[in-house]
């Protein structure tokens, strides 16, 4: 089995990325199955063949326990931990080849907390990596690109799998697109608008935060995308081919 670990900040973008992915693998002969671990989740764009819900839910813990929504979500993930052996028997029950992985809408906790790393860790498969999402919505400023790069590079230390980055919702940001490929793939070009945008403090760390990112690969890769339009689905399927499946497609 293959885990594919979709990871991004609330909005990004991934539940829809996992119905996506898995019409993808169903299309091309392959059986992946689709795990959601957002205990706080009300609706999804996909039929989850194992759901942390059935274990537990944020509204639960925080009628149980008098908790907020954000402490409940930690709780809940720390229970969830707790739980492996459960969750490793529903999966092995379905046996899919590729293993769809849908993380809270509140990835921070998730990545940060011991229970995230823990549960990447735990799981069992032959070989796991993630993809990223870059929030179209979100990068929308030069300091806003090297903020989220920063998310990135530090959630993939913190779970440590490889990752694909992909940027979203390309079908709303329009002609702003070229210019965050181009902060993506030319260090001196983001360094530019970083200039124009930020003075003082603000541009010193930024541009300091941006070359100790470049010596890790940054950015490097970027992958615009559409959840909607399903454009430049192959180009991020052949990204994560790269890894998985090293260069040759899925169900061959």
């Amino acid at each position: 089995m293959k885990l594919v670990l979709l990871e991004g900040t609330a909005g990004s973008g991934k539940s829809l990325l996992a119905s996506r992915l898995s019409d993808y693998y169903a299309k091309n002969g392959a059986f992946a199955a689709t795990l959601n671990l957002d205990p706080g989740v009300e609706e999804l764009p996909y039929t989850c063949d194992v759901d942390v819900r059935d274990m537990v839910s944020t509204a639960s813990v925080m009628r149980d326990y008098g908790l907020g929504p954000n402490g409940a979500v930690v709780m809940a993930n720390d229970i969830i931990a707790s739980r492996l052996d459960q969750l490793q028997e529903e999966i092995d029950t379905i046996n899919p080849e590729y293993l769809i992985v849908d993380t809270p809408g509140q990835i921070e906790l998730f990545a940060y907390r011991i229970s995230g790393p823990l549960l990447v860790r735990e799981l069992t498969a032959d070989q796991k990596t993630g993809i990223f999402l870059y929030d179209g919505a979100l990068v929308n400023t030069p300091a806003n690109f090297v903020s989220i790069a920063l998310l990135a590079t530090s959630i993939r230390l913190r779970l440590g799998i490889p990752a694909v980055n992909a940027v979203t919702k390309t079908d709303l940001i329009g002609d702003r697109l070229g210019e965050v490929m181009r902060w993506a793939s030319d260090l001196s070009a983001l360094e530019a608008a970083i200039a124009q945008t930020s003075d003082g403090e603000a541009y010193s760390l930024a541009t300091g935060i941006l070359r100790g990112l470049d010596m890790g690969g940054f950015a490097q890769g970027l992958v615009p995308i559409s959840n909607v339009t399903g454009e430049g689905m192959p180009e991020l399927e052949a990204s994560l081919n790269r890894i998985i499946n090293l260069g040759e497609e899925a169900g061959n």
